[in-house]
């Protein structure tokens, strides 16, 4: 493109040369003529489709979507805690920005730096062909363009990357405000929400300003060069002509070539803006989707082999960095099909304990066994595979209610699904839901996080999930919290038969819920303190006969 564009002046030049020998008889040069035409007509549109196809056909719709697959194939595999420490809507935004930003870059900075260098050096061959003197002007040009070009790029980099990361800032405000917007409403507090997203909005406007600024100045001395260079270079060609150093077609190449210099100039300037503006939006990209994952598997990790179930905790000790820790030196074996209740006050460990065992975090101290495999040496996607869990909050996927209760089992039959439901008692609430769209039953979209649904049946769905996965190891954490007594009550059953066989760890506040479990552990301040059946301990008169008390209504006659 480069090379055809810079002959258009050559044939300016070409034509003034063939009126000035041959005046009216210019058409008897026919040849050299239709040769002009058939580039003009032919050779340029047929390379400017080949640009066109390649940047926009071949790079542009693959390169942006393969860099998104990248990018989320990576942070999706992040560690809890590295979605704990940010905004979804940023992490989300840096995912799906830098794909086109890192396409464009690559795509304008090759056609427009290649471009100008091909064009200009071509132009100052053709001129110093003539007369050296011609391409002075074009060489000062390049050498004061280089030195803008070094001294503007970084600092329009630097700005870019701070706008990106601003405006990364604000979609995360804007979209934690929208996922938490019956918390807003609630508690009324709409314009403190818009105070919120307006501090970032006003940041933005504020670095994008400067931003902006110092692409007005890099283009205000750029001007200032293009309009020396056109002038010098037709300067020039007047003096060398007015001497008879150079024919008048060489003036007619050389004033073009110059002036179509400065257009590309302009235009490259207009991309080096965006190119950099672009390369900002990656680097801001790269804080989430550029960082070593946290605690991934271990280089030599293996799968879990389960065969019983049995669980192991050796002396573990962790406690989120703190000094003061969570779990000081504990030590708990529960045997394969076992069904074990933790218990404790908030903060005692009973949580931290689970997300020992599922691979979220690692022990500072000591080891986890899961039929005598230690957790550290496993994969974590086999560890997971091999555990069920019910979350107290449980949050659902946008999707089906179909698709919610097969994520336990990707290849689950219907029947095995509409099985797990009715086992969980969500199947006669899921026959009535019709969503927004007139889809109904299992076929109904239960909205961001299952906000369609109450609480109680979002945590029944997820129930039949668990159900549905039939897993060998089953972890409760306030698995009934959300159910009303009568919906307990009937479920109650069916989790006494979803235990049956397996290894179960369950939390409950509510010590009704768990009292039948075989053995009962109290942990206080990361330590166990008891562990028995629920009579046995009752008959202790310890930490648990306390709390058992308190919450049979011994803190009521207190109180009278």
């Amino acid at each position: 493109m480069a090379l055809l564009d810079l002959l258009i002046p050559v044939f300016i030049g070409r034509i003034v040369a063939l009126v000035s020998a041959r005046g009216t008889a210019i058409l008897g040069a026919w040849p050299q003529l239709l040769g002009m035409a058939a580039v003009l007509l032919v050779l340029r549109p047929a390379a400017n489709l080949a640009q066109s196809l390649i940047t926009e056909q071949a790079i542009a719709p693959g390169l942006s979507n393969l860099i998104r697959w990248q990018n989320h194939w990576h942070v999706v595999r992040q560690g809890w805690t590295f979605f704990q420490n940010d905004f979804a809507g940023r992490i989300a935004n840096r995912v799906m920005q830098t794909g086109p930003s890192l396409r464009d870059s690559v795509v304008q900075s090759i056609v427009a730096v290649w471009y100008i260098v091909v064009y200009g050096g071509s132009a100052m061959l053709l001129l110093a062909d003539a007369d050296w003197r011609l391409a002075l002007p074009i060489a000062f040009w390049f050498l004061i363009y280089a030195g803008l070009l070094r001294l503007f790029v970084p600092r329009m980099r630097e700005r870019s990357r701070a706008v990106s990361e601003v405006r990364s800032g604000l979609t995360g405000r804007i979209v934690d405000s929208y996922t938490n917007i019956l918390t807003v409403k609630l508690f009324a507090r709409a314009a403190d929400e818009d105070a919120f997203v307006r501090e970032a909005l006003d940041a933005h406007t504020a670095a994008f300003r400067r931003q902006l600024r110092m692409i007005t100045t890099f283009r205000f001395i750029l001007v200032l060069t293009n309009a020396a260079m056109v002038t010098g270079t037709g300067g020039a060609a007047v003096l060398l002509f007015a001497a008879g150093r150079i024919p008048l077609a060489t003036v007619a190449t050389a004033l073009p070539l110059a002036w179509q210099i400065a257009n590309i100039a302009g235009w490259v300037a207009q991309n080096v803006t965006t190119i950099f503006e672009n390369v900002g939006v990656v680097q801001d990209g790269m804080r989430s989707t550029a960082i070593p994952r946290r605690h991934p598997d271990a280089p030599s990790a293996v799968p879990l082999v389960i065969a019983k179930g049995d669980i192991r905790f050796e002396n573990v000790s962790f406690g989120y960095g703190t000094e003061r820790g969570v779990l000081h030196d504990l030590t708990l074996t529960i045997a394969a099909g076992e069904r074990v209740g933790l218990v404790g006050h908030s903060g005692a460990g009973k949580s931290t304990l689970v997300n020992l065992l599922l691979g979220f975090y690692a022990p500072e101290r000591g080891h986890i066994l899961v039929d005598g495999q230690d957790v550290a040496s496993l994969t974590q996607e086999s560890l997971r595979a091999a555990i069920a869990m019910v979350t107290q909050d449980t949050s659902l996927l946008h999707r089906s209610i179909r698709d919610n209760i097969r994520y336990g089992r990707p290849d689950a039959t219907e029947a095995a699904i509409r099985r797990a439901a009715e086992q969980a008692e969500a199947a006669d609430f899921i026959s009535r839901l019709e969503d927004w769209e007139g889809r109904r039953g299992y076929d109904a979209q239960v909205g961001e996080r299952g906000v369609k649904l109450s609480g109680g049946q979002r945590q029944r769905v997820a129930l039949a999930r668990v159900i549905l996965r039939d897993a060998p190891i089953l972890v409760l954490d306030e698995a009934t919290s959300a159910l009303d007594s009568e919906v307990e009550a009937a479920i109650q059953s069916q989790l006494e038969r979803l235990m049956r066989g397996r290894t179960v760890i369950a939390i409950a506040h509510r010590l009704s819920t768990i009292a039948r479990m075989d053995r009962l552990v109290v942990l206080e301040h990361g330590r166990i303190v008891e562990q028995g059946a629920h009579a046995e301990l009752l008959r202790a008169g310890g930490a648990y006969a306390r709390m058992w008390q308190r919450q049979s209504g011994g803190f009521l006659e207190a109180a009278d």
